[in-house]
């Protein structure tokens, strides 16, 4: 079982320097109000991931800083959450630290790795059930009362709630769809139309790939054929000579005299036969380069009417591209996605009959699964109810009864709703139960809502009632209560300290408080105090046995540490304590 060994507390509020000492058992943390007793439960928050507030800070410390020692049993869900994030154990022992600086600028680590506050939060869930004064405000929610049922059923709710709940993630998915489809019907249509207008402007002109492209260069040559032939024409005269004119000089002619001179003394010199050899190269080249200009002046011919039909067609595909994309390449890739969206589109009603047919679907799976989560909440609710009455009992309170309400609102409409019992009814993500806790405190008292039925100490010992059934059920390594015996006194606050202490047998437990006879109960006090300049220093927090703790409960019995009534009283309390243990 996991233990929280230690915490030392460094410039958090009161307190300047002390370290916690906890037992494995129950520990009750007493002290004078206002000597700091709450900053136990502050700092326990701030190792778990609460929030940082730097008004926690101690005034003149540039930041506060909280240790604690953990020990985890190897293997458990904390000690392979931490392992993930990257933390060490020492010798079996997690180590936790949380540093929040003046500024509010807030660190976190956990068996020396920094980690982000999140990690601690989810070792919280694993490691520590807290409760205070605003957790019983919480308990008297209705959502929180229906949490609270369903994690004391267990897998009877968590398993149909799980399907409940991917068959109402899908319902909204669907809804929303359908709405949507729906209630943009006419924006859909005009859009339909417009995608429809668009490829029938490029069907009807038919573009080839890279067609654009290939007019724009085919209107560039035919807008300047004759200059093209011409100067085509002027190329090859000056390659192979004018027939015209024997007397012009030709780059044919003068070639080949260069050949001809070398030919006659190649053979004494490889190098020079080299040169000749090039020379034959070029004059090949020249005959095919004149060949060939040749030819295209001889094909290329102004051809007004191919410049006008290219020119037309050039007008058609810019129609295109001003509309549909910058060039006949991007015109097709829209054309492409158009054709599939429209079809998209067209097929709207078709989509919306399917979607109309799996919401009704889905509607009516829903009713069967909210109403199977109604029977499990049900059956769950009256062992919920017959346990922590049983509680009661041991609380002082042997004539209350708790029992669960769990109604459905009726929906304005069936389309609104889901079946439950036969009836149309409101539903949500956690199915269409309302749940409430209702308290009967004595015979004939009618079943009240917690919150009008329940005085603060009946709320206190509920809530304690609460705890102690769940610990059966979903039980957690160590539970601090802060100041949850508010508002009890007397014989009441000695069963409160009788069932801590119970409850200590099977798990660690905190506890703050004011009640003498629930600190009597605790296998170790500690004594919060404060020093004459109204700080708590290391000294201040300290382990009281013998003498001492029974002068401590005098103090808090009478308010006089050396009444001889008090002492009496106070080792009569202790001495109860020991016989129950």
């Amino acid at each position: 079982m996991s233990v929280l060994e230690e915490m030392r507390i460094r410039s958090l509020g009161v307190i300047d320097d002390a370290v916690v000492e906890l037992s494995p058992g129950f520990t009750a943390v007493t002290g004078e109000t206002g000597a700091g007793k709450t900053m136990v439960v502050t700092s326990l928050g701030l190792l778990l991931g609460g929030r940082a507030d730097p008004a926690l800070v101690r005034v003149g410390a540039k930041a506060a800083v909280v240790e604690g020692r953990i020990t985890v049993s190897e293997g458990d869900a904390a000690a392979l959450r931490a392992e993930e994030a990257g933390a060490e154990l020492d010798d079996g022992a997690l180590l936790i630290s949380r540093t929040v600086s003046a500024e509010g600028r807030s660190r976190a680590h956990l068996g020396g790795r920094s980690v982000p506050v999140g990690v601690l939060t989810e070792l919280a869930d694993e490691l520590v059930a807290v409760h205070g004064q605003t957790d019983q405000q919480g308990l008297l929610k209705p959502a929180r009362q229906r949490q609270a049922l369903d994690r004391y059923a267990g897998d009877g709710v968590e398993v149909p709630h799980a399907k409940y709940a991917a068959a109402y993630r899908r319902l909204r998915a669907v809804a929303a769809e359908l709405e949507e489809l729906t209630t943009r019907a006419r924006e859909r249509a005009q859009e339909a139309d417009l995608l429809r207008f668009g490829l029938n402007e490029v069907a009807a002109v038919e573009p080839l790939p890279g067609e654009d492209v290939e007019l724009a260069a085919e209107a560039e040559r035919l807008g300047h054929a004759e200059a093209l032939a011409s100067a085509a024409s002027l190329a090859h005269t000056a390659l192979a000579g004018n027939p015209e004119d024997p007397e012009s000089i030709d780059a044919t002619t003068v070639v080949a005299a260069a050949g001809q001179a070398l030919d006659g003394v190649r053979a004494h010199d490889p190098a020079l036969a080299a040169l000749a050899d090039r020379i034959g190269e070029i004059s090949i080249l020249i005959a095919d380069v004149s060949g060939e200009l040749a030819g295209y002046a001889d094909q290329l011919e102004a051809d007004p009417l191919r410049l006008a039909a290219v020119e037309e067609r050039r007008a058609a595909l810019t129609a295109l591209t001003r509309k549909y994309g910058e060039d006949i390449a991007a015109v097709l890739a829209w054309a492409q996605e158009g054709a599939g969206r429209l079809t998209e589109l067209e097929g709207d009603d078709e989509r919306i009959g399917e979607l109309t047919a799996e919401r009704d679907a889905l509607r009516a799976e829903l009713s069967v699964l909210g109403q199977a989560l109604t029977d499990a909440r049900t059956e769950a609710a009256a062992r919920f109810a017959e346990a922590v009455t049983g509680e009661l009992a041991s609380l002082a309170m042997p004539h209350a009864r708790v029992s669960f309400a769990i109604r459905q609102t009726e929906s304005a409409d069936e389309e609104s709703g889901i079946d439950i019992g036969g009836r149309s009814v409101v539903y949500g993500p956690s199915g269409a139960d309302e749940v409430e806790l209702l308290l009967a405190p004595h015979p004939g008292a009618q079943p009240r809502p917690i919150a009008k039925g329940a005085s603060g100490g009946e709320l206190s010992r509920v809530m304690l009632a609460v705890e102690v059934v769940f610990a059966g059920s979903d039980p957690v390594p160590t539970y601090l209560f802060d100041e949850v015996d508010a508002g009890v006194g007397g014989k009441a606050a000695v069963e409160v300290g009788r069932r801590l202490a119970k409850l200590a047998r099977s798990a660690q437990v905190v506890v703050v408080t004011h009640l003498p006879q629930v600190a009597a109960f605790a296998d170790r006090q500690l004594l919060v105090e404060k020093t004459v300049d109204g700080s708590v220093t290391r000294s201040g927090v300290t382990v009281l046995e013998g003498e001492d703790r029974v002068r401590e409960l005098s103090r808090m019995l009478a308010g006089q540490e050396d009444s001889e009534t008090a002492r009496a009283h106070a080792e009569e309390l202790l001495a109860t304590a020991r016989k129950d243990g």
